[in-house]
């Protein structure tokens, strides 16, 4: 979930800086981080980039979705199952338990 949580706040963040850098003219300065430091780019360059980090973002996230969808339903599937063997413990000694009603 923590990744998830990441990958959606890394995915807002791209889209915003998307969002800003299609308001810029073609021939603005525009700079990119690399470490801690800005390089000089292309209002093309970046848009290219920035569009392909969203998009690896958004296949991450729907992989995660699917992980965290499969993960709560064997919980489930594991809980009944506790729950099930709960219930044929319950039973008396000396009594079976039977599928069969009296």
């Amino acid at each position: 979930m923590m990744q998830k949580q990441h990958l959606e706040s890394e995915h807002l963040e791209t889209e915003r800086a998307l969002e800003i850098l299609q308001k810029a003219n073609d021939d603005d300065a525009v700079y990119k981080t690399a470490g801690s430091i800005l390089v000089k780019s292309t209002k093309v360059t970046l848009v290219s980039e920035l569009q392909e980090k969203k998009e690896l973002a958004n296949t991450r996230l729907m992989v995660l979705t699917k992980q965290e969808t499969r993960i709560k339903e064997n919980l489930k599937e594991a809980e009944t199952k506790i729950r099930e063997m709960l219930r044929g413990s319950n039973t008396p000694p000396g009594q079976q338990k039977t599928d069969t009603p009296k």
